[in-house]
C-alpha cells in the first residue's frame, strides 16, 4: 500500500462526471471488489479493495467531498439532501472504456467527517455462475450434484460477509432449467439478473420482509425457493415449513463452519427435530488469495510446515502420499504488483446430514461434535481443501493456514 502522508493531495477536478466514469474503469480494469470513499478533517481518501487488501487509489481536497458524494448520490438514486442517515442504492455502469456493464451496490453511512461511501461492484459475467467455477473439489461437487437431485430440503451456504456466497447460491440456481421449474427468489439487494427467475428484493420500510414474502410465495406454486439469508427465526421456520411441504430452498447464513450452521439455528430456537427433518445440505466457504501463475515456482517447505500439513491431512490421506505434496511460492511480478497473488478463489467443506448425523443433531451436541463425527464421514475440511489448492498450484499454505 501506498504511504498516504507522501501521496499529495489532488486539487483541481475539472469534470466530477469525467472522473467518476475513470474511478469506475479503473475498478473494472483491475478486478477491484470495493471502493470505499472516506473523508478526514484534512482530505479525502478513495481506497480500492482487491483481493481483501487495500490499496490508496487518490487523496482529494476536502472542497470537492460535496461535488463527488452528490454525484454518486444522484447516479444511485437516493436522496442528496439526506446526510444524517444511513442510505443504500445501486448503479448500473457501462463501461464505453472495458467494454462491461456492472452493477455497483451503494452504501452510505454519516461519519464525524461529512459522509463515508462504500461501493460493492458487481459483475454480470454469468461465466462465473455455475457449480463448475466456483473451485469445488470433485468430491465436493459429487456431493452437492447428489443433493440436486431431490426436489425438497434445505441447502444452506454458510460463511462470513464477503465470502461470495451469494455467487455460490447463483451457481447452484444455474443448474436447473428455469422453464422447467417455478424459482423465486428474495434478496437484498438483487446482484445478478437470471432469465426466466422470479427475482424480487425485499422493502423493510413498506414491512415487505423475508418472513412476509415467505408466506405469499408459498401460494405461488414455487418448485425453489431462494431466500437471501436467514436472518432470524421466523425466517428459519417459514423456510422449513417450505422445505417440508416439498419445496427445495437455499439461503445463506452467517456462520463459521459447516458444523456452526447447525448450533446456530438450534441457537434461534430452532426445534433439532426440525432442523434434521428439513436441512440436508450446508456448504462452508471461504476465500483464499489465488498465486500468481506468472511468477510462481516450487517452493520446498520446512520441517514445521511439513508436520503442519501432516497432521491435518493423515485422517484421510496415507504418509508417504503426503511426502509427495509439492507446493508453489510467488517470486513477484509486473502483473500481480510483485504481491504475488492474483485473484481470489473459493474453498469449501460440504456437509451432507445423512442418517449417521440424525442422533447427533436431536441430541443438540456440540459444533466441535458435530463437526468429529462428519470429519469420520470423510467430510474435507476447509483448511484441508485449502492445502489441497496449494498442492494443485492455486493457492500458498502460507494462505491456508490463515484460515485456523
Amino acid at each position: 500500500m501506498q504511504n498516504i502522508d507522501s501521496m499529495k493531495v489532488r486539487q483541481e477536478i475539472p469534470d466530477v462526471v469525467n472522473y467518476i466514469n475513470e474511478l469506475f474503469d479503473d475498478a473494472i480494469k483491475d478486478n477491484v471488489s470495493d471502493i470505499h470513499i472516506e473523508t478526514t478533517k484534512d482530505f479525502l481518501i478513495i481506497r480500492h479493495r482487491k483481493d481483501w487488501d487495500f490499496d490508496i487509489y487518490d487523496k482529494i481536497s476536502l472542497e470537492h467531498v460535496s461535488t463527488l458524494i452528490t454525484r454518486l448520490k444522484v447516479l444511485a438514486k437516493v436522496k442528496i439532501d439526506e446526510n444524517k442517515k444511513p442510505q443504500d442504492g445501486k448503479i448500473v455502469y457501462v463501461s464505453e472504456k472495458e467494454k462491461e456493464t456492472i452493477d455497483i451496490r451503494v452504501s452510505t453511512l454519516p461519519t464525524i467527517f461529512w459522509e463515508k461511501v462504500v461501493m460493492r461492484i458487481l459483475r454480470q459475467d454469468e461465466s462465473l455462475i455455475n457449480l463448475e467455477s466456483i473451485w469445488l473439489h470433485d468430491i465436493n461437487l459429487e456431493k452437492v450434484r447428489n443433493v440436486l437431485e431431490s426436489k425438497y430440503w434445505i441447502i444452506l451456504v454458510a460463511g462470513p460477509t464477503g465470502s461470495w456466497k451469494s455467487t455460490t447460491l447463483f451457481s447452484i440456481l444455474k443448474d436447473f432449467n428455469p422453464l422447467e421449474y417455478n424459482i423465486s427468489t428474495l434478496e437484498d439487494p438483487v446482484e445478478y439478473n437470471i432469465d426466466f427467475v422470479n427475482q424480487s428484493q425485499i422493502k423493510p420500510e413498506i414491512w415487505y420482509t423475508f418472513a412476509s414474502w415467505l408466506r405469499s410465495l408459498v401460494r405461488q406454486d414455487p418448485d425453489i425457493i431462494m431466500v437471501w439469508e436467514i436472518r432470524d427465526k421466523e425466517t428459519a421456520l417459514l423456510s422449513i415449513e417450505a422445505a417440508l411441504t416439498w419445496h427445495l430452498v437455499l439461503s445463506t447464513i452467517h456462520t463459521n463452519s459447516a458444523a456452526a450452521t447447525i448450533q446456530r439455528l438450534i441457537n434461534m430456537w430452532i426445534e433439532p427435530f426440525l432442523i434434521a427433518s428439513a436441512l440436508k445440505m450446508i456448504i462452508s466457504q471461504r476465500l483464499v488469495k489465488k498465486i500468481c501463475t506468472h511468477c510462481k515456482k516450487v517452493h520446498e517447505i520446512d520441517d514445521l510446515m511439513k508436520a503442519r500439513v501432516k497432521k491435518e491431512l493423515l485422517d484421510i490421506m496415507e504418509s508417504d502420499e503426503i511426502s509427495e505434496l509439492q507446493f508453489y511460492k510467488w517470486v513477484g511480478c509486473e502483473h500481480c504488483k510483485n504481491t504475488g497473488y492474483a485473484g481470489r478463489i473459493w474453498v469449501h467443506e460440504v456437509l451432507v446430514l445423512w442418517d449417521y448425523l440424525e442422533k447427533s443433531v436431536l441430541s443438540m451436541a456440540s459444533a466441535s461434535e458435530i463437526h468429529k463425527v462428519a470429519t469420520k464421514e470423510w467430510m474435507i475440511t476447509i483448511l484441508q481443501d485449502a492445502i489441497f489448492k496449494a498442492a494443485l498450484w492455486d493457492t500458498t499454505l502460507e494462505e491456508a493456514f490463515k484460515l485456523i
